[in-house]
């Protein structure tokens, strides 16, 4: 999820939060870091999250965080594959909102834009072997249409202004 603030508005819009919806009360969970969350959604098929897999927390809870409009929602889909070890995954909302890219920072410092950049990289550096260009997923989330700030000029979309 992506929140717009003065600070952060000329700044890359990045996730700042990371949170997962139960499988049984649909309640959002938040996760502490990126890579749990990359962990859950990694499984999520095969282990649905659920709330009692939070400490001290159930379904019986308040939701830690409310679907709303306060903040730009984003939704990956499920089982999309956690990043290698060593390697940072950044998703970056474009200006216009229309979708975000994603970016994989290699331990060398490269960043690789696309299945290709990958591919090259991995068949450049033996030292990364083990891995395939299937361990990157450049997917993007899907964008909540209803939680786009209204001020977005959207190329191609009509009314939605400033």
């Amino acid at each position: 999820m992506v929140k717009e603030t003065p600070k952060t508005a000329k700044a890359p819009r990045t996730a700042d939060v990371w949170a997962v919806q139960c499988d049984k009360c649909f309640k959002w969970r938040t996760v502490p870091s990126q890579e749990e969350y990359e962990e859950i959604r990694s499984k999520f098929k095969q282990d649905p999250f659920f709330c009692s897999k939070k400490p001290n927390v159930s379904c019986d809870d308040p939701a830690d965080i409310e679907y709303d409009s306060t903040r730009t929602w984003v939704m990956d889909k499920p089982n999309i594959p956690k990043t290698p070890t060593g390697f940072k995954k950044r998703l970056v909302m474009r200006k216009d909102f229309t979708k975000m890219d994603v970016y994989y920072t290699t331990p060398t410092g490269r960043t690789l834009r696309s299945s290709t950049q990958a591919a090259s990289f991995l068949d450049a550096n033996p030292q990364f072997k083990g891995l395939s260009p299937s361990d990157f997923s450049f997917a993007s989330p899907k964008i909540m249409e209803d939680t786009i700030p209204q001020n977005v000029v959207r190329k191609g979309l009509p009314g939605i202004l400033d």
